[in-house]
């Protein structure tokens, strides 16, 4: 797999997890568990951007 599809493969995959952290973390009102979920979406849609931006550059 290539570099940037790589990138934007692992970044879905940390918005996902970030996602299911921040659910959990509603749901068992754990404030710094929701906080770590948004903060691992925001890392992952970066991620994904990185990925988009190898594409473009052809790496």
């Amino acid at each position: 797999m290539k570099s940037g599809t790589r990138d934007k493969a692992e970044g879905v995959l940390h918005e996902i997890k970030g996602k299911a952290k921040e659910v959990a973390g509603k749901l068992s009102d754990n404030p710094k568990l929701e906080a770590e979920g948004t903060a691992e979406q925001i890392a992952g849609k970066v991620q994904g951007k990185v990925g988009v931006i190898k594409k473009v550059f052809g790496e």
